[in-house]
């Protein structure tokens, strides 16, 4: 980076502070802090949904799929799409709340002071977790960006980077509440859009200029050269290189488990519509919010095809594939000297904290609302409440930061992160329609998820040492070898070098297997392999000894041969067990044939439906909630919110006295359940949200055209 970019970035830092400190002269209670007044309109909606909802793992997290397998690498993020229609439902849920937290919607739906102060540690856990890992990709980002290498006297460069970013987001968030939180959402998504497309071009060009003959310096033939350089299966959505890890029925697996479980996230009652001034507003800046993500993603995935054609022959991604964004920018923007490498950093910041600042301040309500008013001082003044509200997320910020310098492997608690919903999903999606659903019920839903996904898979093994060793748990999914022959393409010749140079830098270090050996227009043998993964231990096997190849089937292709067998012989389980998998062993299924993404489909059913049943279950044997609460909690949620906050009083008075006149529209009027017909305008937004679902993907493959 030189002089120029340090100002840029500078500069924007500057603004994210000053932002803040304007903010927060306009915040006198907590409803200006955590809510902002609830007078957001569209556009902020949008952004705050926007950045809320775009990690600064993600770009990279795509970046670095779509380098190793082609386009259908996007579904490494796009697997969010079909969540993206339920928003337009979702969001009303959130208006009608009209609460500060999701923990107050636990506390009055099931009449539990306890419930709201377990959600509040449950979001402490996610959201310390989930930001360790935003501070971390970030500061893995910016290495090439800023050209210093790690390691100079043993010194990593994170260790300045996450203080300084979470200092701004603190200086901003702590400060100026969720009115600076959304301003600087709307600055930082415009980033974020940016870094987005920025690359595209100048990459389309740089292919032109390197590769391509004289008078061939356009855009269009830059996209030729891009299909020349990169085979052409790495230009499939639904196929190629990729295709055994995102197949349909586990993207439509993981599309379900996201809804299920993105309902419970804390954020989204900020986010999700709770702080706009409208139902419509709500509606409208959730899912365009979304969308908006949704095309970046495409966005992400074209950028790292270009850096593929482009950079293939950069030993430094070859080392560590998420370095695809830090070394682009630096060899196509950085000889410029225009300041963009400096923007691109900071567009790559603004991922973050625009995600951070969101997540910090619902944290920091929950610990107000749900433990320091409920339990240490509920009859504090709202300037004691806003105070806590920001030492609060002065703790967040901090634990995270800390938590992501201290631990290596922040994208293993990542994963455990996202399955930290299940423990709240089903008492959520069941208690907004059942009547039956009372606390009771919801206790023991929530100690048995706790026990049977979190805590027996790792007590066990520990109680019992030996089940590491035992043979039976020891199978392993059979291993698909699938060889055939193509065209070398130049990006297959840089590939083979760098890794070459690469193994040659650091001998020791884990790249992968060697990529064949390519003479570019000749033809070169792929070799992919899948399989092999562990059935019961979640960290996988070790083999103990000899283990002997035993072939279990075969057959050729056009161009090739596809051969699939196992390995027999003693191993080591490691991690936690899978108790999932358990069940389908006692049900006489043989998961030895399947693959990884179907083995990953199969945790589904246990994790997503067994909280279901068991809340059904005992809600029926326990004593349900007092009646006069039930009638005014879904009269609330059956009374439109109205712009006005003197009307929607009104309204809502008038619908708790007369609780019964806000049942019209319920499609089971006798029941205890609580669907109701759905609005002209439920439908229309729904359908449209998904027929804009298909244009993105229609998007992507007509991108993946241009220039074939």
């Amino acid at each position: 980076m030189t002089t120029i970019d340090y100002i840029v970035l500078g500069g924007y830092f500057l603004v994210m502070i000053s932002i803040g400190l304007w903010a927060m002269r306009r915040v006198s209670d907590q409803e200006d802090y955590f809510m902002g007044g609830r007078g957001f309109g569209k556009l902020l909606q949008t952004f705050a949904a926007f950045g809320a909802g775009t990690g600064a793992h993600e770009p990279v997290q795509v970046g670095s799929t779509a380098w190793n397998s082609g386009l259908s690498g996007v579904w490494s993020a796009l697997m969010w799409l079909f969540v993206t229609p339920i928003y337009w439902i979702t969001a009303v849920w959130y208006r009608r709340m009209r609460h500060l937290t999701l923990g107050d919607w636990f506390v009055e739906r099931y009449e539990s002071r306890s419930m709201g102060a377990a959600y509040t540690m449950f979001a402490i856990v996610f959201y310390m977790v989930y930001l360790s890992t935003m501070f971390s990709a970030i500061a893995a980002f910016a290495v090439p960006l800023m050209d210093i290498e790690t390691g100079l006297g043993g010194y990593d460069l994170k260790y300045t980077l996450i203080p300084a970013i979470a200092a701004v987001v603190i200086l901003y968030g702590v400060l100026g509440g969720l009115t600076a939180a959304y301003w600087t959402d709307l600055i930082q998504g415009l980033f974020i859009i940016l870094l987005s497309v920025l690359l595209i071009p100048y990459g389309l060009w740089a292919l032109a200029k390197r590769f391509g003959g004289e008078g061939q310096q356009g855009l269009m033939d830059g996209f030729r050269i891009l299909h020349e350089r990169v085979s052409s299966d790495h230009f499939s959505l639904f196929s190629g290189p990729s295709s055994g890890e995102f197949p349909i029925h586990y993207i439509l697996s993981l599309s379900l488990l996201g809804m299920v479980g993105i309902v419970v996230q804390p954020h989204f009652i900020a986010t999700g519509g709770g702080s706009a001034k409208s139902e419509d507003e709500a509606r409208i800046g959730l899912v365009v919010g979304n969308f908006l993500k949704r095309l970046c993603t495409a966005g992400w995935a074209l950028t790292a095809l270009i850096a593929l054609a482009l950079l293939a022959g950069s030993s430094e991604i070859v080392a560590n594939p998420d370095r695809v964004w830090g070394v682009a920018a630096r060899e196509i923007l950085g000889p410029l000297n225009l300041g963009l490498v400096g923007l691109m950093l900071a567009c790559l910041l603004a991922a973050m904290m625009s995600s951070a600042d969101t997540y910090m301040l619902v944290t920091s309500a929950l610990v107000v609302r749900n433990v320091y008013a409920a339990y240490i001082n509920k009859d504090a003044d709202e300037k004691q409440y806003v105070m806590v509200g920001r030492l609060t997320g002065l703790v967040i910020i901090v634990g995270a930061a800390a938590f992501a310098m201290l631990v290596g492997n922040v994208f293993t608690q990542f994963k455990m992160a996202m399955e930290l919903p299940i423990l709240f999903a089903a008492p959520f999606w069941v208690g907004m329609y059942w009547r039956k659903a009372n606390r009771f019920a919801v206790w023991g839903t929530i100690l048995f998820s706790l026990l049977v996904f979190f805590v027996l898979p790792v007590a066990i093994p520990l109680i019992n040492p030996s089940l590491r060793s035992d043979p039976a748990l020891a199978t392993t999914t059979n291993v698909t070898m699938t060889t055939f022959e193509r065209a070398a393409t130049g990006a297959d010749v840089a590939r083979h070098e760098a890794w070459l140079a690469a193994k040659a830098e650091a001998p020791d270090a884990e790249l992968g297997p060697e990529p064949p050996k390519a003479v570019l227009g000749e033809p070169i043998t792929i070799t992919m392999k899948t399989g092999g993964k562990s059935i019961f231990w979640r960290e996988g096997v070790l083999p103990v000894g000899r283990q002997v190849r035993e072939p279990v089937n075969g057959w050729f292709l056009e161009n090739g041969k596809v051969e699939i067998y196992r390995f027999e012989g003693a191993k080591y389980g490691e991690g936690s067990l899978n108790l999932d998998f358990l069940l389908y062993s006692a049900a006489g299924v043989d998961l030895s044939g399947v693959s990884k993404a179907t083995l990953e489909t199969l945790r589904l059913p246990p994790r997503l439906l067994t909280p279901f049943l068991v809340l059904i279950l005992l809600s029926y044997v326990t004593p349900r909630g007092h009646m006069d609460v039930l009638n005014r909690y879904f009269a609330k949620m059956n009374t439109p919110v109205a712009a006005d906050p003197q009307a929607d009083s009104k309204a809502l008075e008038y619908a708790y006295v007369h609780p019964f006149s806000t049942a019209k529209r319920k499609l089971f009027p006798a029941s205890d359940w609580e669907f109701v017909k759905p609005t002209r305008k439920d439908v229309i937004g729904f359908v449209a949200s998904c027929l804009v679902c298909g244009l993105i993907i229609g998007l992507l493959m007509l991108l993946a055209s241009i220039g074939s």
